[in-house]
Parts: structure tokens; C-alpha cells; sequence
């Protein structure tokens, strides 16, 4: 995705955070970059786009006293890993959070945010 097209600033990721999809309790994929309104993923698997899932995101106990966020999250691009071959990155836009998550993913956004 070119970065002409982004509207939102995005952050290297500096902690290595799972990202579950909740309905099969399969891991999709480690966040790589975050913004405010959404993450980049490494994946080992490519992910259908414009399709919504319901997504976790494991938490440490560092940023909140929540132990997970739950939300919906949409794939809008997927490509091969140029420099990875077998992954891909993947971009999920969140659609759907509680207000209360988005306060803690905005924490994690600032704290491990690069």
C-alpha cells in the first residue's frame, strides 16, 4: 500500500503482539506497524480481503489491567513479504472496538509505537 494513499500515521511495532482470530482461536498473524486506526501484520498465511473477523489481541498486563481486546477487524490489502519469502504482511483496518479497548489500543500505540 502506497503511503500516498494513507491518511493516518503508522508506527514500527516494537513488541511482539499476537493477533488471534477469536471465532477459530487460530493465530493470524504479529503486528509489525500500528496506527490509530488499524496494524500491519506479519502472517504466515494469506488473509481474504474486505472480509470482517473477530480479532483478540493478547495483552501483558504492562498498558491495561484487560488481559485481551476484542474487536472487528478488516483485511484491505495483503501482499507477499518481499524480504520473507512464504509470509505476508497484511492490513487490517478496525472497524468495530468498545470505546473503552480503543482507549488501550491508543496506549499501546504510543507506548510501543516507533
Amino acid at each position: 500500500m502506497g503511503s500516498e494513499r494513507r491518511k493516518i500515521t503508522r508506527k514500527n511495532f516494537s513488541y511482539y503482539m499476537r493477533v488471534i482470530d477469536e471465532a477459530s482461536g487460530k493465530l493470524v498473524g504479529h503486528i509489525s506497524d500500528i496506527s490509530s486506526g488499524g496494524f500491519k501484520l506479519d502472517s504466515k498465511d494469506a488473509v481474504p480481503l474486505n472480509k470482517d473477523f473477530r480479532l483478540r489481541i493478547d495483552q501483558t498486563g504492562e498498558i491495561s489491567n484487560k488481559n485481551y481486546l476484542i474487536f472487528v477487524g478488516r483485511a484491505t490489502w495483503c501482499q507477499s513479504d518481499v524480504l520473507a519469502p512464504g509470509m505476508y504482511n497484511v492490513g487490517f483496518k478496525i472497524v468495530t472496538m468498545a470505546p473503552g479497548d480503543y482507549d488501550i489500543f491508543l496506549k499501546m500505540f504510543n507506548t510501543y509505537g516507533m
